[in-house]
């Protein structure tokens, strides 16, 4: 039993929506703006009035192509707008405007890194297939008011661009899945796609489960969906690999359904079952012509406005440095540790704070990412602050270590500096070091000043102390002549 136990693994494939960072919706004019009064964003279209025709955004497509090119896709000079049809409340239209005969881009590859092992020192880097992105709106929102019994339906949501990432079932526990979806958010905040605030609803994952054992088909797969936070997703599928795992030892069957995570209980709670595949009746979209991007200006076509087209090498041109580039660049360059580097990259602004910081300090690398990942995001953590609200300048901090470096003042007296400046908000660690007397004394007769002064001003303290020190010396004295002789009494 605990071999078969064992051998059963878990399959994880991912989908995930990204809501594009752009200032309209992907087929309207309507702004987008999250916590706005509820339908106070809503054009004619959005709300499916008769007459209302799509007009697309080119930033959003811009920004899909941005991100295929960031994750090694190819992307389709020619793709589709197809309708989806389902019927929901939310749903005005009836319909979805999405990609599903040919999506913009396809067959990419997710690069990502994880820390396992017991002391979660072991790093491993592993990547995952993307099948495809797609460009599609996203639907409003349904505000259930248990009190009353009734569901009031929002729409500004409704329209809004998103990307539809489908990753393949490549991953095996809620870790990697986890990594994986850091490392899009990360490259997505990166290129400025896709914020990426979870809380917000900007970046939204399903993760499909199912268990096997190796070099057997596929087992049953689930669906947990709308998974709102990294945190939540790893112990989703964690939790749901280890249910079938033992649903399977029990020689009980896997539903194939849709599951929600709670995270009160840490348990998937069914939401509905999946008796078929649901006909979505697929359509071509017939108020969009194909959508028609170019690879540089030579292939435009004579009459085209080229700020008005998608040109691929000019957004290739535009690409950021990636989060991947960056960590492997702070290794090389300062010879940091590869973990070290991931709390640089992963934490807004930190990397920038770092490599400020080492243009104006002498000091070693290895020696200044302890004070940046320790001290310094440490209080931020501590008092829920981003890297840009420090009340410490990478100057400032740079002065400190310079009076630690060259002996001024001790490694105890500057972890108190840094306490300071922290509170004072604008003091630098010179003045704190004058004002509280904490520099190191090297100088020999102000030593011997300062001691004077301490013995002077103690005179009853230096009076015992002396007839301590006397009856020592008389004790000393006596074990030594005793020693000499060899007589061992006294």
């Amino acid at each position: 039993k605990e071999k078969k136990k064992s051998q059963l693994v878990g399959v994880v494939g991912l989908e995930i929506h990204a809501q594009i960072n752009s200032n309209t919706k992907l087929f309207s004019g309507s702004p987008v703006r999250f916590s706005a009064p509820p339908n106070s964003l809503v054009s004619f279209f959005d709300a499916s009035l008769p007459g209302t025709l799509p007009m697309l955004n080119r930033r959003c497509v811009e920004a899909a192509v941005m991100t295929g090119l960031a994750l090694n896709c190819t992307i389709n000079k020619k793709s589709y707008f197809d309708r989806k049809h389902y019927f929901y409340a939310d749903l005005p239209a009836g319909y979805q405007i999405t990609q599903q005969r040919r999506p913009i881009a396809v067959d990419g590859v997710l690069t990502y890194s994880y820390f396992g092992g017991k002391n979660r020192s072991q790093m491993s880097r592993k990547s995952v297939q993307i099948k495809q992105i797609q460009l599609e709106q996203d639907s409003g929102k349904s505000l259930h008011d248990d009190d009353r019994s009734q569901t009031l339906i929002d729409l500004n949501r409704a329209g809004v661009g998103l990307m539809e990432l489908v990753m393949e079932p490549d991953m095996k526990s809620g870790e990697e899945a986890a990594a994986a979806v850091r490392e899009l958010q990360l490259i997505l905040q990166a290129l400025g796609t896709c914020q990426g605030n979870m809380s917000e609803g900007q970046l939204r994952v399903d993760a499909n489960v199912s268990v096997h054992r190796p070099g057997e088909p596929l087992g049953i797969r689930t669906e947990v969906k709308n998974i709102n936070s990294i945190r939540y997703l790893a112990r989703a599928i964690d939790y749901e690999i280890q249910r079938q795992i033992d649903a399977v030892q029990s020689g009980r069957a896997v539903q194939n359904e849709t599951r929600a995570y709670d995270s009160k209980s840490g348990e998937t709670v069914p939401m509905r079952e999946k008796e078929g595949l649901q006909d979505y009746r697929f359509m071509p979209e017939p108020n969009l012509p194909a959508l028609i991007v170019y690879e540089d200006n030579a292939s435009l076509p004579t009459g085209i406005d080229p700020s008005q087209a998608v040109v691929v090498q000019k957004i290739k041109d535009r690409l950021p440095e990636l989060p991947g580039v960056k960590r492997d660049r702070l290794v090389q360059t300062y010879g940091i540790l590869p973990e070290h580097s991931f709390t640089l990259v992963n934490e807004d602004g930190l990397m920038e704070y770092f490599e400020t910081l080492m243009k104006t300090t002498q000091r070693e690398p290895r020696k200044v990412i302890g004070w940046v990942t320790n001290e310094l995001l440490g209080h931020l953590k501590q008092q829920d602050m981003s890297v840009s609200q420090s009340p410490i300048s990478p100057a400032h901090l740079a002065e400190l270590l310079k009076l630690q470096e060259t002996g001024r003042i001790s490694s105890s007296a500057a972890k108190q500096v840094f306490q300071e400046m922290w509170r004072s908000g604008g003091k630098t660690a010179w003045q704190i070091v004058q004002e509280q007397e904490l520099g190191l004394v090297h100088d020999s007769a102000q030593l011997h000043s300062i001691c004077q002064k301490v013995v002077d001003s103690h005179p009853d303290e230096v009076s015992a102390l002396k007839s301590k020190v006397w009856e020592f010396i008389v004790f000393a004295k006596i074990n030594s002549y005793l020693n000499i002789t060899g007589r061992w009494y006294l």
